[in-house]
């Protein structure tokens, strides 16, 4: 029996000058339709507290065929349109998934170190 692993993505949107507010406006239409998505665990908008032009988009997921298939949505569409329109100046898109401590070990070659404290 394989066991699902939770998966997450963020997604950090630059807004082009002067259009930061337009563009949390956008994102905001993301939310609700988002986090009613089959597998949806989280979803949340935030915005930069020290660069105005910057949001943060991130959903978490039961596992990677939720996330996928949520990617496969209309709602992911917005993006597109947002970049088209000229309100996004850059778009960094990211996914990850859960590992534990050896797996983490394992993938970075690493050894432990206690930290004084």
């Amino acid at each position: 029996m394989s066991t699902q692993i939770p998966v997450s993505h963020m997604a950090f949107v630059r807004a082009c000058a002067g259009r930061s507010a337009e563009l949390g406006v956008r994102l905001s239409a993301l939310i609700e339709p988002s986090r009613a998505a089959p597998g949806c665990l989280n979803f949340a908008l935030q915005h930069s507290q020290c660069d105005p032009q910057l949001w943060l988009v991130s959903g978490f997921w039961s596992n990677q065929q939720a996330m996928t298939a949520y990617f496969s949505t209309p709602a992911m569409e917005v993006f597109a349109e947002l970049v088209q329109e000229l309100v996004v100046n850059s778009l960094d898109f990211h996914t990850f998934k859960d590992v534990s401590a050896a797996q983490a070990l394992r993938q970075s070659g690493a050894a432990v170190h206690k930290l004084a404290g």
